[in-house]
């Protein structure tokens, strides 16, 4: 059976957590690192839902099931509300996706060479977080615009500066950077059926490769 909570946050059976390190309770830390993971397991018992099931049925108490907890109260002792917790999965499925794609674009030079990266890379993370990509469109269509907007302008944003690194060092033909990190964006965010009906993800990236080349390059 899962540990209960006191109504003051602490772990039944367990000292409370020491705020100085002592040795008469467990550091402070330790009790950081715990709450850190409970909630990982939360949110990923909550991915795993939204992505099979959806989000209707994607409840608290699901979620406690299919978390292996004891009692809902360790999920709305870390979240307040179910749309909390789901702002929370978008927060860390964002955070993976930019922590992937900055990874694979730290070897690359040149303007032109770091779209091609950037795109491959949004790709082949697609291909990998099919659970996560379908948990993202559960909470779009129902009703969570606030937070997947935010990470979408933001994601905009991060496309549009490298166009505009490409017009400074002339890598690229004069466009509007803002249109084309949104038809980037949606170019990518288009293939996820495909991907999820079991395309291979390197020919994919290629395709959007060459036409993006295509699109932002002087000679036609």
């Amino acid at each position: 059976m899962d540990n209960e909570y006191f109504g003051d946050g602490h772990i039944l059976g367990e000292p409370p957590p020491s705020t100085d390190g002592s040795p008469h309770g467990r550091p402070a830390v330790t009790h950081q690192v715990a709450t850190a993971a409970r909630k990982e397991q939360i949110t990923r018992a909550a991915v795993a839902l939204l992505g099979q099931l959806g989000y209707q049925a994607t409840t608290l108490e699901a979620i406690c099931k299919e978390a292996g907890l004891s009692s809902r109260r360790l999920i709305t002792y870390h979240f307040s509300s179910k749309d909390e917790l789901l702002a929370a999965v978008d927060d860390r499925i964002a955070a993976d996706a930019e922590a992937y794609v900055g990874a694979a674009l730290e070897t690359s030079t040149g303007a032109r060479e770091l779209l091609a990266t950037l795109i491959r890379a949004n790709v082949v993370f697609i291909a990998g977080h099919l659970p996560q990509v379908r948990a993202l469109q559960q909470i779009l269509l129902n009703g969570g615009h606030g937070v997947l907007e935010r990470h979408h302008i933001a994601s905009l944003d991060g496309l549009a500066r490298v166009f505009v690194q490409g017009h400074r060092t002339g890598a690229f033909r004069a466009f509007d950077p803002q249109v084309m990190a949104a038809a980037l964006r949606a170019s990518i965010d288009s293939v996820v059926p495909l991907l999820s009906a079991g395309l291979d993800p390197d020919p994919c990236g290629n395709e959007l490769v060459e036409l993006f080349d295509r699109a932002t390059s002087e000679q036609p």
